[in-house]
């Protein structure tokens, strides 16, 4: 079994931060591993100070439900009643808003990359970029 290691959450930092830079747009980027915790964290420079809590939600959700949190937000804005209460009962603990990962090995979810500082749009292709440098 491939366990999230120090390494590889470093290569999906460099590689989101990298995306971040080329759009030019600050970024905090967090990686979590299957479970959520926490492996790794970057708060970028000039980002807002909530981005490491925003994008560490990011991550958890993107790990925890094995989807982009882009396609959680969709999900998410049709209403359901799962959807509906998520936000009360994980009280903040996982986002599903535009910029977070999964993070894929072997056709398994290893954990979840997170990304705050720029639009939804430049946030969730910062954690795809991350995601996809994960080797």
């Amino acid at each position: 079994m491939t366990e999230l290691t120090l390494e590889m959450a470093e290569q999906a930092v460099r590689a989101a931060q990298g995306k971040a830079k080329t759009l030019g747009s600050p970024m905090t980027v967090t990686v979590v591993d299957e479970a959520g915790r926490l492996v790794l964290s970057a708060r970028g420079d000039g980002t807002g100070f909530f981005t490491p809590e925003t994008s560490k939600a990011k991550a958890v959700a993107a790990a925890a439900f094995r989807k982009s949190t882009t396609e959680l937000g969709e999900a998410a804005n049709k209403g359901s009643a799962f959807w509906r209460t998520v936000p009360v009962i994980l009280q903040g603990q996982a986002l599903p808003t535009p910029g977070g990962s999964p993070i894929m090995k072997n056709g398994r979810c290893i954990g979840g990359i997170g990304c705050g500082g720029g639009t939804g749009e430049q946030d969730q292709e910062c954690s795809d970029a991350g995601a996809a440098a994960v080797k």
